[in-house]
């Protein structure tokens, strides 16, 4: 029997080069799942996505998946995508275990907490205090090299990943540090500053949470004292103030740190995002 993809509807492509395709997965001309293949609109038409791979019931375990995924790998191929990435569900353990066979790596993970009733209390002598102007504008510029350097150490060429971080950051702190919707702290330790902690509110993230840790950053000189720690309860109780339940989160993978320590503070991962290299 023969696997194949054969097109179910016309290609879609965009100014910028992106591109975007659904496909029946067949065997033998018989459709038994679909699958869509698109170009990353984040991170341009070399870096390509697989989403929403579906076997159709009865045809699952009998290795469909596995040549449909193969199958899509070759499509992206021909599109002059180098990478392939994909988003997974925490609980379709089937999935993720097909994409560690075929050679998919964790990017990273959503993880998301269910908020306490009661705001938890920060450690004594550690007192957080809103970014002023002059603190933003020390602030900001950080950020965005950190940023920027996350995404180059991705594969994102540098010119790119600079503009998708002046996007996100136009986007997400249209009114700097005196926008409604988020929260920028800065954490001080017996007077002296040693963190810094960008939450936002509402929005339409992940796993639709009400609020989301964007930035939790302990300076250099003051890690491995708790202030991290610190910095996600000072999270809990900046998104009870403002009435939300439930807070996600972004880690990526490698950092084990941070993720013992969210881990440890009852998150649980939602979604895994995985890639792997095209060669």
């Amino acid at each position: 029997m023969t696997t194949t993809l054969r097109p179910s509807a016309p290609e879609r492509r965009t100014d910028d080069g992106g591109r975007a395709r659904p496909y029946e997965v067949c065997v033998n001309s018989r459709p038994v799942g679909r699958i869509e293949l698109a170009t990353s609109a984040r991170f341009g038409p070399t870096v390509g996505r697989m989403e929403r791979l579906e076997i159709d019931e009865r045809d699952r375990h009998r290795g469909r998946g596995t040549v449909a995924a193969l199958a899509a790998e070759e499509v992206l191929r021909g599109w002059g995508c180098r990478r392939v990435e994909t988003t997974i569900p925490a609980a379709a353990t089937t999935a993720l275990g097909l994409a560690g066979a075929l050679g998919y790596g964790e990017r990273g993970r959503q993880m998301v907490k269910e908020l306490p009733r009661v705001a938890p209390t920060l450690p004594p002598g550690c007192e957080p205090r809103a970014m002023t102007a002059a603190d933003y504008a020390k602030w900001l510029p950080r950020e965005r090299a950190h940023h920027v350097r996350g995404l180059v150490e991705r594969g994102v060429p540098e010119e790119r990943a600079r503009a998708v971080t002046d996007a996100d950051h136009a986007a997400k702190l249209p009114d700097g540090p005196a926008g409604e919707d988020v929260a920028l702290r800065i954490l001080a330790h017996h007077g002296i500053d040693v963190g810094t902690l960008w939450v936002a509110f509402g929005g339409d993230w992940e796993d639709g949470v009400d609020a989301y840790v964007l930035t939790v950053d302990v300076d250099e000189r003051h890690r491995r004292h708790g202030h991290g720690r610190t910095l996600m309860l000072l999270a809990e109780r900046e998104s009870l103030a403002v009435g939300a339940r439930t807070l996600g989160l972004h880690v990526v993978a490698g950092n084990a740190p941070a993720l013992r320590l969210y881990e440890s503070l009852g998150y649980r991962p939602t979604r895994y995002h995985l890639a792997k290299e095209l060669l």
